[in-house]
């Protein structure tokens, strides 16, 4: 696979644990990826637990044309293979953001200026109902215990999915992918074919 000149590193940790992922993205500031980047919604994912559906995630974002946060620690080793063949190459097209932990991502957040927008099931807005803005990073909780009371308390919105009456929840890159689809139709942003 040939590689973009334009790579530039992503969130370089001392743990080193993102050597088993590609830490370089393709960025095209003149192209569609960089205009996706800047204009729709960012992932976050809050300490996955599953390394399946973060990679499936990651390959949705390389797909649609947005960025992902990982706030730490992860549930899994990154290194997991069944994490590398979920994402499979697409994994060399995301753009992504690795988080030590949420106090690091809330900094970060407060920064940039963005809202933070919580997928819960404890939520009474339909995420259908909700009006997304350009910036909006949309969190998914850890698939075993969603997001801690900090986290709901941080959070700017809380959205939910609504579902059947005595079912749980939804699996979480299913939910992410639901999301970003409608943050995507609002902004009639989707990619272009072609």
């Amino acid at each position: 696979m040939a590689r973009n000149p334009a790579l530039r590193c992503i969130a370089p940790s001392s743990d080193g644990w993102e050597k088993h992922l590609p830490r370089r993205v393709r960025l095209d500031p003149a192209g569609a990826t960089a205009r996706f980047l800047d204009a729709m919604i960012r992932l976050a994912l809050y300490q996955p637990d599953i390394a399946q559906n973060t990679g499936t995630i990651l390959r949705l974002a390389a797909c649609l044309g947005f960025a992902v946060d990982i706030v730490e620690p992860a549930g899994f080793p990154v290194s997991d293979r069944s994490f590398r063949r979920s994402g499979m190459d697409y994994l060399d097209h995301v753009s992504w953001t690795r988080h030590d932990d949420f106090a690091a991502f809330e900094r970060w957040r407060a920064n940039e200026g963005r809202r933070l927008v919580l997928m819960t099931t404890r939520a009474a807005l339909p995420y259908a109902d909700f009006a997304f803005r350009s910036g909006d990073v949309v969190m998914a909780g850890r698939e075993s215990a969603g997001v801690p009371e900090d986290v709901h308390a941080a959070a700017d919105a809380r959205i939910l999915i609504p579902m059947q009456p005595a079912m749980r929840s939804l699996n979480v890159a299913v939910s992410a992918a639901m999301v970003a689809g409608e943050a995507l139709r609002q902004f009639g942003a989707f990619p272009a074919q072609g």
